[in-house]
């Protein structure tokens, strides 16, 4: 086995390796960092823009991604004894998408399990579209989440729900399912970390910041249903992995990625990405948990992503992406997710209680318990507006 001494100088030929950002201290290392992957979309009405769109293409705008700094300890390269080889293809997709498509059938892995994972997955995977008032410092965007629980429960990164902690300024915001993605249930904040909030405040105002998707995950609830249908009794939903995978692992990729279409295709014509692949490297925030999965590049890998799923044969979400380099074809570029096993840790540690416990309790307990503590936590991020 290989081992990488928690040197700055080792991390960034790492770095360069393998296209990942790592912010150590007392200095950041000297490389790209990758952005997070929501999209910012124009608002509902007609006003422009409250930041600016550049073009990919000359008739098709991208929308750039707000995205999160963690001044946090660096993910160190964490390589197990024995790499499994990878064995899926990973998709890729061309570097703009003028127009939209139809829904397509899920692909196949040639491997029953995982492509059942697919489907699950797939079911599971909603799309987060947050409206904020047009002119102001707030920019509207879009993301990704999965049910992780029958009742309702989303997990998403936490540089998307914040915008729930915003209601009170005007912010909208809607989960919508399907494709093309469509406006189906409203949702509340059961758990978002205090600590990433305070940690990172302003970075809903930067147009481009970036991270290493430390402490970036939240959960959210379904309150009720957006349409006249009535809610569920039960959500299709993928449970959270208790161990993380390996590297090599054939793994399920999932997002509504958004990064080639048209402003207006993002709120009418947004389809699901469901791609395969397997995980390319791992590492830790710490010494030697399995932390954070590089999963290479693939369709995945662009805005709009932020909260999908990464989902192994065994038919648990093995992990939630969080940041991925946004240039060049998507089949160059690094998309990261933070892992489950990691989530569930950093939540024990931040409540002192296990996940579990939070996923079982009905969500309207939960959503009154945490709704004392958006005041405050909305007050950190209007401070810097």
């Amino acid at each position: 086995m290989q081992r990488f001494a928690p040197y700055l100088g080792v991390i960034a030929a790492l770095v360069l390796a393998l296209g990942v950002s790592l912010v150590a201290k007392p200095q950041p290392v000297a490389a790209p960092a990758p952005r997070l992957g929501e999209v910012t979309v124009p608002s509902a009405s007609s006003s422009p823009f409250s930041m600016p769109v550049p073009a990919v293409a000359s008739d098709t705008p991208s929308i750039p991604a707000p995205s999160v700094s963690v001044p946090s300890p660096t993910p160190t390269a964490k390589q197990p004894a024995e790499a499994a080889p990878a064995t899926m293809a990973v998709a890729t997709t061309p570097t703009a998408v003028a127009t939209s498509s139809a829904p397509k059938p899920l692909p196949s892995s040639g491997n029953a399990a995982l492509d059942a994972s697919a489907a699950t997955l797939r079911s599971a995977l909603v799309n987060i579209l947050c409206d904020a008032p047009a002119g102001g410092a707030i920019h509207s965007i879009s993301g990704s989440g999965v049910f992780v629980a029958p009742d309702g429960i989303i997990l998403t990164n936490a540089h998307v729900a914040q915008y729930f902690l915003l209601a009170d300024r005007g912010v909208s915001c809607s989960i919508r399912t399907g494709g093309p993605a469509k406006d189906t249930y409203r949702a509340a904040l059961i758990y978002i970390p205090a600590a990433w909030v305070r940690q990172n405040a302003s970075v809903i105002t930067q147009d481009a910041p970036d991270g290493t998707g430390e402490a970036d995950f939240a959960l959210l609830a379904v309150t009720k249903s957006a349409t006249a249908a009535a809610l569920p009794s039960s959500f299709p939903f993928m449970p959270l992995a208790v161990t993380p995978p390996a590297e090599g692992t054939p793994v399920v990729i999932a997002s509504y990625g958004a990064q080639f279409l048209a402003t207006s295709q993002v709120r009418t014509d947004l389809y699901p990405t469901v791609v395969f692949g397997s995980v390319k490297g791992i590492f830790t925030f710490a010494t030697d948990t399995t932390d954070v999965l590089s999963l290479g590049g693939s369709a995945a890998a662009q805005e709009g992503s932020s909260g999908g799923g990464v989902a192994t044969a065994a038919g648990t979400l093995a992990g939630t992406i969080t940041t991925s380099t946004i240039t060049g074809a998507t089949d160059t570029r690094t998309l990261n997710a933070i892992t489950a096993s990691y989530i569930r840790a950093a939540y024990a540690s931040q409540t002192g209680e296990p996940l579990d416990l939070l996923l079982a309790r009905p969500t309207n307990d939960s959503i009154a318990a945490f709704a004392p503590k958006i005041s405050a936590l909305e007050s950190v991020i209007t401070a810097n507006l």
